[in-house]
């Protein structure tokens, strides 16, 4: 059990110590060649003129660079180097123990965090590129999901025909084999974690929520003696409060498209090898309000003409109300926390 424990605890640290330190050179790098969004949001993704979210986000004004989601990914994966090469160099059945990548349990999603980085790093570079047409744009949003959606499908494969899992598991009902019906799933669980990416959109927001979702996903996977699995998930939380440290108010850089475009995808990876896809919901319910209050805006503006919230998605809408910032940062933290003790009871009943 304590070696276990060392397992977890020990990488996880060794990550948030490398993520600030790598921090430092990277924030200098981003405000020296001023890689910032150069544009306030002007219009909403209706369309229509965004006359609140102009004036919340004040982009040209702040100056805050993107990009500090290179943290996170960067320092994941400057542990797992280090470990694996000290593992290869120094044999001993201690350093092979700390070294926790591994076919079954880690490749998957530490691969997927790689891939999902590198598309959003492209994004990010067109968004703060000082010409070009998709300037302030990024990448389309339609080629992102579509992307996305790739993603998705070459996960499930791989669970599929190389895992040998179709299952998942109800709580209270045990497991249920949907067979092919896995690919759509498994996708479109991919594409909505996706889509709660909206959450990055307030100092320290992001970092708290998801620091805690992957931490949940940690303590899931340990029980499950997955040991592997919960040492790789406690290596993002300590990378993610490695970028937390600088991005809480007022933020020196902002995670972006190239931190929340990876763990999200990641995430998914991870509930699906814990087989806690169904407490997904609840364990990372913040994401899901976020992108269920567009969702509603939305159809709420087409079907009814008018607006639900005051603008969308949910956190804005409380700093529209006057909420400072901060309070609403520490409110979803709050949240996040409740809501992941509560899917991890489930998960482990």
């Amino acid at each position: 059990m304590i070696i276990n424990v060392l397992k977890v605890v020990g990488p996880a640290t060794l990550a948030f110590f490398i993520g600030l330190i790598i921090s430092t050179p990277l924030i200098q790098f981003l405000y020296k060649h001023k890689l910032w969004k150069k544009k306030s949001v002007a219009i909403t993704i209706d369309g229509r003129e965004a006359l609140i979210s102009s004036t919340l986000h004040q982009d040209e004004t702040k100056k805050t660079p993107r990009m500090g989601g290179v943290v996170i990914w960067g320092s994941t994966l400057l542990t797992i180097c280090a470990l694996y090469l000290v593992a290869y160099l120094f044999p001993s059945e201690t350093t092979r123990k700390l070294n926790f990548l591994s076919r079954g349990q880690t490749v998957l999603p530490f691969f997927t965090l790689l891939i999902g980085s590198a598309v959003g790093l492209i994004d990010d570079l067109l968004v703060v590129a000082d010409r070009g047409s998709y300037v302030g744009k990024g990448i389309p949003a339609m080629v992102r999901i579509g992307i996305v959606a790739i993603m998705g499908f070459i996960g499930a494969w791989w669970f599929y025909t190389k895992l040998g899992i179709s299952t998942i598991d109800i709580p209270g009902g045990g497991n249920l084999d949907i067979g092919l019906w896995f690919y759509p799933v498994f996708t479109l669980a991919m594409l909505a974690l996706f889509s709660g990416g909206v959450i990055d959109g307030i100092d320290g927001l992001s970092g708290g929520i998801m620091s805690i979702i992957f931490g949940a996903y940690s303590m899931i996977a340990f029980f499950q003696d997955q040991i592997n699995l919960a040492a790789f998930c406690a290596v993002i939380a300590g990378s993610i409060l490695a970028f937390l440290w600088f991005n809480i108010p007022p933020a020196q850089f902002y995670m972006s498209e190239t931190g929340i475009l990876g763990l999200t995808t990641t995430l998914t990876v991870v509930a699906f090898l814990t087989n806690a896809s169904v407490e997904l919901p609840i364990i990372a319910l913040p994401l899901f309000l976020a992108s269920g209050s567009v969702i509603i805006q939305l159809l709420s503006k087409r079907v009814r003409g008018k607006k639900v919230f005051l603008v969308a998605p949910i956190h804005h809408h409380f700093e529209a109300l006057g909420w400072p910032s901060y309070k609403v940062t520490m409110r979803f933290w709050i949240v996040s926390i409740i809501s992941a003790i509560i899917g991890v009871i489930i998960a482990l009943i």
